[in-house]
């Protein structure tokens, strides 16, 4: 039996659970399809629990630098765990905020991974459940609001083990912490995990292929903005371009501008720039052959 919907909204990110409460407001019957979290990479692996990790690494330094504020604190520590739990259970929170809209709202929400079916006057979504099962369902309107998922390039040496070489999610709970980092790309992504990094001891080393860090921003705003995160210790190396990476044994070796650097780096972490590929994440739709 097939669950007919006026909307079907496949991805629960801030673009798509948003869009389904309003299509629910309006009247429509609603359903949103997700395969992992509601709230989508931003709420879960991305722009929320990275402001807690940057929180608690701004109290860290706070911390050391007590003093200032003519305050007296010794033997300031970090516990890596506690951190990243602190973190997890803050995307947490906010996934079931998430979970009490679609429940407030009466949208039904369908947990798996949709794909479309050819053909039809109307759209015809499939989903696979997580016990591995099909259930269809079909909809007056379809709304994809899928999301990204981290890029790889193998030709590159840039493929993600989650030990060595990361992806977002790899540097958000990392399995252990690095003594070195190599961070490519300097937009938002990468200067956050940098300087997350950095505030807690990590060596780390940033390279943007273009001539300034944040390039997307005011040229006073990279210029201020260099300054400060290399007086909190982070190198960076702009106009410079990645070329290979090779995980071994003991961290990871990358040419990086025609020059053998990173020996001593335990990981790489990666933004949206690589090399010459400059889109980091890709959509998460993906097409099916017929």
């Amino acid at each position: 039996m097939t669950t007919s919907f006026d909307v079907i909204v496949i991805g629960s990110g801030p673009g798509g659970y948003v869009t389904a409460i309003r299509a629910s407001q309006l009247g429509l019957k609603t359903g949103i399809v997700e395969r992992d979290r509601l709230g989508g990479i931003c709420l879960n692996w991305g722009c929320i629990p990275t402001k807690a990790l940057l929180r608690s690494a701004e109290v860290y330094r706070n911390a050391q630098h007590a003093a200032d504020f003519g305050l007296s604190i010794e033997n300031v520590k970090f516990d890596p765990e506690a951190v990243v739990k602190r973190s997890r259970g803050v995307a947490g929170r906010m996934e079931k905020g998430v979970q009490f809209l679609m429940k407030k709202n009466k949208i039904t929400v369908i947990e798996g991974e949709a794909r479309l079916e050819k053909g039809g006057a109307a759209p015809k979504v499939i989903v696979k459940g997580k016990d591995g099962k099909d259930a269809p369902y079909e909809a007056k309107h379809l709304i994809l609001a899928t999301g990204a998922r981290a890029r790889e390039i193998p030709a590159a040496g840039l493929k993600a083990d989650g030990k060595r070489i990361w992806t977002y999610r790899d540097a958000m709970t990392p399995p252990s912490w690095p003594e070195s980092l190599l961070v490519f790309g300097s937009g938002a992504i990468g200067i956050e995990f940098a300087s997350f990094y950095a505030a807690f001891g990590v060596k780390t080393t940033v390279v943007e292929l273009l001539d300034r860090v944040l390039p997307v921003e005011d040229e006073e705003i990279s210029a201020f903005a260099k300054k400060r995160f290399e007086k909190e210790g982070l190198k960076i190396l702009t106009s410079t371009e990645a070329k290979s990476l090779k995980a071994t044994a003991n961290g990871v070796e990358a040419v990086i501008a025609g020059e053998r650097q990173g020996r001593d780096a335990d990981g790489v972490a990666c933004d949206r720039r690589c090399g010459h590929h400059r889109q980091y994440r890709k959509p998460r739709s993906r097409r099916r052959s017929a």
